[in-house]
């Protein structure tokens, strides 16, 4: 399994064009598929987002992490009483103008 994890991270960071990535990984998700059976079926419904990231090396991670802070502001937020003040905290959060629009 260890092996197998090392091999995964290979992939994404040492192959540099994206036919040889795509059947590398489909090569690696075979051989996978009797360890990490959930795993592969998540790659499989996904797997053109996890594609995607051959073609410019680019993540969702900041914009997860945005959702995951306005999540975390809302949650902490509880009993605002409008929207104003939602948007105030975000955007104080992030340093931004407040009288932007």
């Amino acid at each position: 399994m260890h092996q197998l994890k090392e091999n995964f991270r290979d992939i994404f960071e040492l192959t540099k064009y994206w036919g040889d990535s795509v059947i590398k990984l489909l090569d690696w998700m075979h051989e996978a598929l009797s360890y990490f059976p959930k795993s592969i079926g998540t790659m499989v419904r996904c797997f053109g987002e996890i594609v995607g990231y051959f073609d410019g090396k680019t993540t969702s991670g900041i914009v997860e992490g945005i959702n995951n802070k306005l999540k975390l502001i809302k949650r902490l937020g509880y009993g605002f009483r409008n929207f104003s003040n939602f948007r105030l905290r975000s955007l104080l959060n992030w340093h931004f103008s407040i009288n932007s629009p």
